[in-house]
């Protein structure tokens, strides 16, 4: 069903109808690997045996989304990052049987709209989030264990450093459920040096995911 209501907002239908001539398809559904697992073996369906099927996820498996279609050669990661409209960051991830065909196919793809390719090889985080949760965590250990409100350390971070935002409009701006996601899986694979933030949690589980929302650490 979720699939299916992604596929209406995007589309305006609830098929795969008009993939057939399609040579690069993108998803970003949830980050759930079994909506991934359900997408991409309907698009391995209804799309040419040619085709390179793309990820946007932000730390996802590659090799395991892979496995759920008949080209894990021909899947790949394409991950944009907020805003897409605006950044030129693309990362291409390598899973285990991505070809070099396709990772090359991918980065020409990410010049030809404009886009500044990274490639990278499957880890948790991949390359930006890794670098990035590792920078947050420690201003949200500190916001926890201090108490200071999250504007207060914006505002710190964003004078200090010369950022455009800080680190919770950031999150905000991402989805809380999305940057706790992936909190937690820097923490399970790389230890104590990634922090979850406890407040954010807490926001989540109240329903409260930042913009999409209308509601996280600020008001939107």
């Amino acid at each position: 069903a979720q699939v299916e209501a992604t596929l209406a907002r995007i589309t305006g239908t609830t098929s795969y109808d008009g993939f057939g001539d399609v040579d690069f398809a993108i998803e970003a559904v949830p980050e759930r690997i079994e909506v991934k697992h359900e997408v991409f073996a309907d698009l391995d369906a209804a799309t040419p045996g040619h085709a390179v099927l793309a990820s946007n996820t932000s730390g996802l498996s590659i090799s395991e989304i892979g496995d759920a279609t008949n080209r894990p050669d021909k899947v790949v990661g394409f991950h944009f990052f907020w805003p897409a409209s605006a950044m030129r960051l693309i990362e291409i991830v390598e899973g285990e049987e991505t070809s070099q065909a396709t990772l090359q196919g991918a980065a020409n793809f990410a010049q030809a709209i404009r886009k500044t390719p990274v490639r990278c090889a499957e880890c948790p985080g991949f390359v930006v989030n890794r670098i990035l949760t590792s920078t947050a965590s420690e201003i949200w250990r500190y916001q926890d264990e201090s108490g200071a409100s999250p504007e207060a350390v914006d505002a710190f971070i964003k004078e200090q450093a010369g950022m455009p935002m800080g680190v919770f409009q950031v999150a905000d701006m991402s989805g809380l459920d999305t940057v706790v996601k992936v909190a937690r899986d820097m923490a399970g694979a790389y230890g104590d040096r990634f922090y979850v933030h406890q407040g954010m949690e807490e926001l989540v589980s109240d329903g409260h995911l930042g913009a999409k929302s209308g509601k996280g650490f600020y008001e939107h």
